[in-house]
């Protein structure tokens, strides 16, 4: 019976060795160690959540609540954008605080509210790991560092680009619109909805700040951009979100406090009665848009064309 409890023994250690092998094996770039670290809650202080605890794949890399749960139960100030479409940004996160990804990437592991790890102890998790260490000499040819935890990261994150939606189809010449579709893209180029105003370019964004309105310096008072600059014109001001995937990211805004497209549609129709008190809110939103209901049902199906296939339901 000795023979047999030595075999016992030793199975557990063979198949973590066979696993660390194959994991060797298939994370051969920076993006594939990216990737595995995305979902590593190793990197939260009392390692129970990881950067994709709050960036749901399934949700287009957003998450489905208002305010995403740290570490302890903790909840975030702001909702969690959406990660995908982020390799051409010039800053990240609401406020434009980050100018790279690779400054990005550090910043919620710290955060006290989100994974609460001081990026020294971050690394000498990943030093401790048998497994880290091997997959980090693989890809760098040194142990875990903050610079390149931040590179890997970064390098997974600069591969979630989506340009695969009908409208890109559309674009290409690969498929029509319907007519309504159609009605909402004219509406979100036109001058009456004045979406194309703050949402063009490939990825539906100018990449600006502005305030919309949902700053008002008392139950909204979130001053945004300001908090970095300190300028007084930068109250209540915030990124401009990428358009793409859209429909699948609620709930929505800074704040969280939309939960569907149409109470966001209904918000940008006229501000005022939703923030009749709103401070500083762009010259484009000061008067009513005066959209029909048949017109929110338009935009709103055009929105829908943004969604990437791999997001769509049933696809």
């Amino acid at each position: 019976m000795k023979w047999l409890f030595t075999v016992l023994l030793f199975i557990p250690v063979l198949c973590f060795t066979a696993f660390i092998q194959q994991q060797k094996e298939w994370i051969n770039t920076k993006a594939a160690l990216g990737k595995k670290l995305f979902t590593e809650k190793l990197l939260s202080k009392d390692t129970s959540v990881s950067c994709a605890s709050c960036h749901k794949p399934a949700y287009a890399f957003a998450d489905t609540t208002a305010f995403s749960i740290g570490i302890h139960g903790k909840l975030t100030l702001r909702n969690a954008p959406s990660v995908l479409n982020m390799k051409n940004r010039p800053y990240y996160f609401w406020d434009g605080r980050a100018a790279s990804l690779q400054e990005q990437s550090l910043m919620p592991v710290q955060n006290p509210d989100e994974m609460g790890l001081p990026i020294d102890e971050a690394v000498q998790r990943l030093n401790a790991s048998k497994e880290y260490r091997l997959l980090f000499q693989k890809i760098f040819k040194q142990n875990p560092s903050a610079k390149n935890l931040s590179e890997a990261l970064a390098a997974y994150e600069s591969t979630l680009e989506t340009v695969d939606s009908k409208f890109d189809d559309w674009s290409n010449d690969l498929k029509k619109l319907t007519a309504q579709e159609e009605r909402g893209r004219q509406l979100f180029i036109g001058d009456k909805a004045k979406c194309f105003n703050c949402h063009s370019q490939e990825d539906f964004t100018t990449d600006e700040f502005k305030n919309i309105g949902l700053y008002n310096g008392k139950e909204l008072n979130d001053a945004g951009l300001y908090n970095i600059t300190q300028k007084e014109s930068d109250k209540g001001k915030f990124k401009i979100p990428g358009l793409r995937n859209i429909a699948v990211t609620a709930p929505y805004m800074h704040n969280g406090m939309f939960k569907t497209l149409e109470e966001v549609v209904d918000y940008y129709n006229d501000p005022k009665k939703f923030v009749p008190d709103a401070i500083n809110i762009d010259d484009d939103l000061k008067k009513p848009l005066g959209l029909t209901p048949n017109e929110k049902k338009d935009l709103i199906a055009f929105l829908k064309t943004l969604t990437d296939k791999k997001y769509l339901k049933g696809h």
